[in-house]
């Protein structure tokens, strides 16, 4: 395990998220908000986004958060290997999936890019890791058992990290960033869709601001 562990792609894409600790989850409904909403995640500390494939504009929204240059942008909500290949031509840098499969997994290693396959039982954990998979997305963490669940799954489980989302927040944002084997926190609470739409890119780069702001406050000593 140790040798596909260290050969997994996408390991500095990693190393990138897990410094910033939080990972906005963006829904964009028009492309054309993409590029104001990357200016206020970089204005307000967290040049990272997750941009999920709930919408049609997803794979130009993509491309344009990845021309400006300045933000780490990765595709969310990737079902199938179709999805996949539009979501690396538009510049997607790592890969993020609700569960496991391994159509799409084996599709993200051929083109190179990091896969974050969701999954949040032992079964599932093992089925990611025999695809070379060194951290998953726990999703959706709040329905099932949150923090503890992922403590219990790191004890058998030893060098895996996770990336929680869903029914995350500052309320619980501490207990999650507590645990060691936590890479990042997914997160839609600093990025809400009705703002962005709305074009208040002040209001999200103040929220976006907090939420750097609290994880700081809650990191770890090390």
């Amino acid at each position: 395990m140790t040798g596909t562990l260290s050969a997994a792609p996408g390991t500095d894409v990693l190393a990138r998220l897990a410094a910033h600790r939080l990972v906005p989850v963006v829904v964009l409904d028009d492309a054309k908000d993409a590029d104001g909403l990357g200016a206020a995640l970089v204005a307000g500390g967290l040049p990272v986004a997750e941009v999920t494939f709930r919408t049609a504009a997803a794979p130009d929204a993509i491309r344009a958060l990845r021309d400006r240059g300045d933000v780490l942008v990765g595709a969310g909500t990737v079902l199938t290997p179709d999805q996949v290949d539009a979501a690396v031509a538009a510049g997607a840098q790592y890969v993020v999936s609700p569960g496991t499969s391994r159509a799409v997994v084996e599709r993200c290693h051929e083109h190179g890019v990091l896969a974050l396959p969701g999954a949040v039982t032992a079964t599932e954990v093992q089925a990611a890791l025999e695809l070379g998979v060194t951290t998953v997305k726990f999703f959706p963490a709040g329905t099932s058992g949150g923090a503890p669940a992922i403590a219990a799954l790191a004890a058998p489980f030893g060098g895996l990290r996770f990336v929680p989302t869903g029914g995350v927040g500052p309320t619980n944002l501490g207990e999650y960033l507590a645990l060691p084997a936590v890479a990042a926190v997914g997160g839609s609470w600093m990025v809400p869709r009705d703002r962005v739409a709305a074009g208040d890119l002040d209001g999200v780069r103040g929220l976006v601001a907090d939420a750097v702001a609290l994880a700081t406050e809650l990191r770890p000593a090390v």
